[in-house]
């Protein structure tokens, strides 16, 4: 029998995939399917797939932008906006903090 797999946290996220939920103003399709595109390049080990894969890695990315973006449709928060300058300001300090010398 196969085990069940947990959920990694959110800690756990690759970097570059950002949070889009909870912006204004909202993701925008070019974010969400650059989102697709990364969590694709990410699971499947392909910066660029072969000629053989292109279309199943193509396919992937659209069902996985419109997965997302149905997500980010339907969630709901009472949390106010988050800035993406201030979220921007953020990541720069935890990657200097990382890379420090």
């Amino acid at each position: 029998m196969r085990a069940i797999a947990t959920r990694p946290s959110i800690d756990l996220m690759c970097r570059n995939i950002r949070a889009l939920h909870n912006f204004d103003p909202p993701a925008s399709q070019e974010e969400i399917d650059a989102a697709a595109l990364q969590y694709v390049r990410k699971i499947s080990g392909y910066n660029k797939p072969s000629q053989a894969n292109a279309a199943a890695f193509e396919e992937a990315i659209a069902e996985v932008a419109a997965a997302s973006a149905r997500l980010l449709e339907q969630l709901v928060t009472a949390a106010p906006p988050k800035d993406r300058e201030v979220e921007a300001a953020k990541r720069r300090v935890r990657s200097e903090q990382r890379f420090a010398a």
